[in-house]
């Protein structure tokens, strides 16, 4: 994949998102819902509210995938050429489930500063109006922060079912479909949402936030996984990729790791 033109980068610095970008045919995408599937179908469920938000060090083929240039190579464009992986997700809406993401910002409670953060979000099946594609507000993510509340949602998917309480107009949402294959990059201060999945078909998708090294975490100990080029800084606990899928030094790994996560993200 080659890295973003010039008026990419200058749409992504505008509107604070880039979307559609293809990094991979279908096929290639089938194949990597089929070993998702696979994880799901021998480990259990792999999304919710309080899923792991860090699945790269259980399974290998997901840390291959935050390596993998063709998602690397315009996430280079955007960060430079020295690159963290920070977390992974799997966000699976099943048919009519009525699970939901309230609008919110991602750098309002992540706890990293500066702004120098981006998610590259795959899509592993189709991911349209009627199935909840992402919609965002573009040029919210410079200098805007907007006020959240936690709310008591059980089919909102965020951690503490953040939700902006004011300064959302749905008016000026852009809505941004997906073919499986493709991704949408924006950055970590964009206001963004989605609504239910309403088809007859699961909505999945894949999570990878990456951010440069100069970068620092706010509230607590963190970690991050040195995905290309070099920690300049040192502001994180480095991870290892597993070698194989669910072994009990990766299982281990995962469990301390996840517990700094965790103070993290649930630190009021």
């Amino acid at each position: 994949m080659p890295k973003l033109s010039e008026i990419q980068v200058a749409a992504y610095e505008r509107d604070g998102f880039l979307s559609p970008v293809r990094v991979m045919d279908e096929d290639e995408a089938a194949a990597l819902r089929q070993m998702l599937e696979h994880s799901e179908t021998v480990h259990g469920p792999m999304t919710g509210k309080h899923r792991s938000q860090k699945w790269h060090l259980l399974l290998r083929w997901l840390a291959d995938l935050t390596r993998d240039p063709v998602i690397l190579d315009p996430v280079e464009s955007l960060l430079g050429p020295d690159i963290l992986c920070w977390s992974t997700s799997v966000l699976i809406k099943e048919p009519r489930d009525g699970t939901h993401v309230s609008w919110h910002q991602d750098l309002q409670y992540w706890g990293l500063a500066p702004d120098d953060v981006l998610t590259a979000w795959l899509a592993l099946s189709p991911a349209t109006v009627e199935s909840g594609c992402m919609r965002m507000i573009p040029g919210t993510h410079v200098g805007t922060h907007l006020p959240h509340d936690d709310t008591d949602d059980a089919l909102n998917l965020l951690s503490r079912g953040q939700t902006i309480s004011d300064g959302i107009d749905e008016a000026d949402a852009a809505i941004l479909p997906l073919h499986p294959g493709e991704i949408s990059l924006f950055h970590g201060n964009l206001a963004h949402a989605s609504a239910p999945n309403l088809s007859s078909e699961r909505r999945i998708g894949i999570a990878i936030r990456y951010m440069a090294p100069h970068v620092r975490q706010t509230k607590t100990a963190d970690s991050a996984m040195l995905v290309r080029g070099r920690d300049t800084h040192g502001h994180f606990t480095l991870e290892a990729a597993p070698k194989a899928d669910f072994t009990p030094a990766a299982k281990a790994e995962h469990d301390r790791i996840m517990q700094l996560r965790r103070t993290a993200l649930m630190e009021n």
